[in-house]
């Protein structure tokens, strides 16, 4: 009986490493400003990202200018204006305060009912590049006005879906972890051979880790499949790339863990039974 209990418990372990991961994920990763903003500053430098905000930069500041026949050698010289300005250190400080005027977007998204889609504010992004334009000579640059720009990079029908299993999550990442612990350790004490308890114990950590990254690499597809034709894949992808970087590193780390508890378990066996 006790073994069977130690194996049901190994099982529920197993089930909920990936459901612990993504719950803490969802609400300390997700959930606070200043780790949102670290996950999405190395975006700055990225190709994809970079070229849409420099292609919808661009065409919004095109189009605040009235320049008659000239119109397309405007949106063509601010093209080329914005994507010099995207490789210095003043746009990435300016897309480190977008990204955080962003999360207050996604945040409110997620969690009070209004919208489908998560954009990120280039507003911050917009005011330095006019400034650097101005700055540099570049003709009309000072008819540019202040104004918005806002690039969707996520947009859903059932968003209200999305809502709902975020704030499940937010909750369950509060105690989850500390109750796979629990039940991990309980596995382990109910055991009849301990040590056996232990390896496997370890494996199904192992074996939970294999499906964190699984359900990492399917709601990929998923995400990016669900998009709408006009958002860029290619950017849409580093975005969720850049977000579910904790959960691929946590999925690493539980599998050596695993695979270590299961190790020792077995070698120190191998030891008691060496005459």
């Amino acid at each position: 009986m006790r073994t069977f209990i130690s194996a049901v418990l190994i099982a529920l372990v197993t089930l909920l490493v990936p459901a612990s991961a993504v719950g803490y994920w969802a609400d300390r990763e997700l959930g606070d400003a200043d780790r949102y903003a670290a996950a999405m500053s190395p975006l700055a430098s990225d190709p994809a990202v970079q070229g849409v905000v420099v292609s919808q930069t661009a065409r919004a500041l095109s189009g605040q200018i009235d320049a008659g026949p000239f119109q397309g050698g405007i949106e063509a010289l601010l093209r080329e204006a914005v994507g010099s300005f995207a490789g210095t250190p003043a746009y990435r400080t300016a897309w480190d305060a977008a990204n955080r005027a962003a999360h207050a977007a996604f945040l409110e998204a997620l969690t009070t009912g209004h919208g489908n889609a998560v954009t990120i504010d280039l507003a911050p992004v917009v005011a330095r590049i006019r400034q650097e334009l101005v700055t540099d000579g570049v003709p009309l640059a000072e008819l540019i006005p202040e104004t918005r720009v806002s690039v969707k990079v996520m947009e859903y029908d059932n968003l209200g879906a999305l809502r709902k299993g975020f704030r499940m999550l937010q909750i369950a990442g509060v105690w989850l972890p500390a109750l796979t612990v629990v039940l991990a350790a309980a596995a382990i004490a109910v055991a009849v051979r301990r040590r056996r308890a232990v390896a496997a114990t370890g494996l199904g950590l192992a074996l939970g880790a294999g499906l964190l990254w699984i359900a990492v690499a399917v709601g990929r597809r998923i995400t990016l499949d669900d998009l709408p034709p006009d958002i860029d894949r290619a950017a849409a992808g580093a975005v969720y790339d850049a977000l579910t970087a904790f959960l691929r590193t946590t999925a690493w780390v539980v599998l050596a863990v695993g695979l270590a508890a299961a190790l020792a378990a077995w070698l120190s066996g191998r030891v008691r039974r060496t005459p």
